[in-house]
C-alpha cells in the first residue's frame, strides 16, 4: 500500500531539517548588482499603499510580493510565475504560494517556491519552504533534471533566498527588506537569472 503524501504545511522546522537530513544552513553571500525599480514601480507602490492595508492583512501583503517579483521578472522572459500551485513528489504535497518556472502554458519542473511568512513567521515560513524545495527537485529529477532549486521566504517588505544544491546542502542569505529595494531587486534578479540559467541547462541537455 503506497505512504500517503504529506502537506508541507504540516512540517514544523525541525521535522523539516530531518526530511532534507540537514543539521545546519550554509551562510549565501550573493554576487549583485542593485537594481533602480522603474516609475511604474514606485507608481503601484504608492497605490497599494494608500488603498489597500499592506501593513497587517496577510492578503494584501500579497500584493508587494506580486509587485516585486514582476518589476525583478521584467528582463527574465523565460520564466512565468504561478501561484497557489500543486506541487508534489512522491512523499511531498501541497500549494505552493508561489512557483516559478518555464515560461508555458501549463506548470512543469518546477525551479523557484515563494513562501509567504504569515504572521510574519519566517521560521515557520523556512519549514515549508525546505520541504518544497525538496518537493520540486525531485519532481525535476523524475524527468532527468538534476538542478538546484531556489527557494525565497517572504512577508512582503523582508525577503530571505535559498538555495537547495545538487549535494542536498540548503544556503541561506540575510534578509533583504524593501528599505533597500535596489540590493532586494538585485537579489531577486540574480536568483530568476538563476533558474533561467537552468532552463538552458535542459535545452543543452535535450
Amino acid at each position: 500500500m503506497r505512504k500517503k503524501r504529506r502537506n508541507f504545511s504540516s512540517f514544523d522546522l525541525a521535522e523539516a531539517f530531518k526530511e532534507l537530513g540537514l543539521v545546519k544552513l550554509i551562510e549565501w553571500n550573493l554576487e549583485i548588482e542593485p537594481i533602480s525599480p522603474g516609475d511604474f514601480y514606485h507608481e503601484r507602490m504608492r497605490r497599494l499603499k494608500e488603498h489597500f492595508d499592506v501593513a497587517t492583512s496577510e492578503r494584501a501583503k500579497e500584493l508587494l510580493i506580486d509587485a516585486i517579483c514582476d518589476e525583478a521578472l521584467v528582463n527574465h522572459s523565460q520564466l512565468k510565475m504561478w501561484k497557489a500551485a500543486l506541487i508534489q513528489s512522491e512523499d511531498l504535497t501541497g500549494m505552493a504560494d508561489y512557483v516559478a518556472a518555464p515560461k508555458r502554458r501549463y506548470l512543469d519542473t518546477p525551479l523557484l517556491c515563494v513562501v509567504e511568512a504569515k504572521k510574519d513567521d519566517f521560521e515557520q515560513g523556512l519549514a515549508q519552504c525546505l520541504v518544497e524545495m525538496k518537493a520540486c527537485q525531485e519532481s525535476n529529477a523524475n524527468v532527468g533534471n538534476k538542478i538546484e532549486i531556489y527557494g525565497i521566504v517572504t512577508n512582503g517588505d523582508g525577503w530571505k533566498f535559498y538555495k537547495l544544491s545538487t549535494e542536498e546542502q540548503v544556503y541561506e542569505t540575510g534578509l533583504y527588506t524593501m528599505l533597500e529595494i535596489e540590493k532586494l531587486l538585485g537579489a531577486l534578479s540574480f536568483i530568476f537569472a538563476s533558474c533561467a540559467q537552468n532552463i538552458k541547462t535542459f535545452a543543452q541537455a535535450a
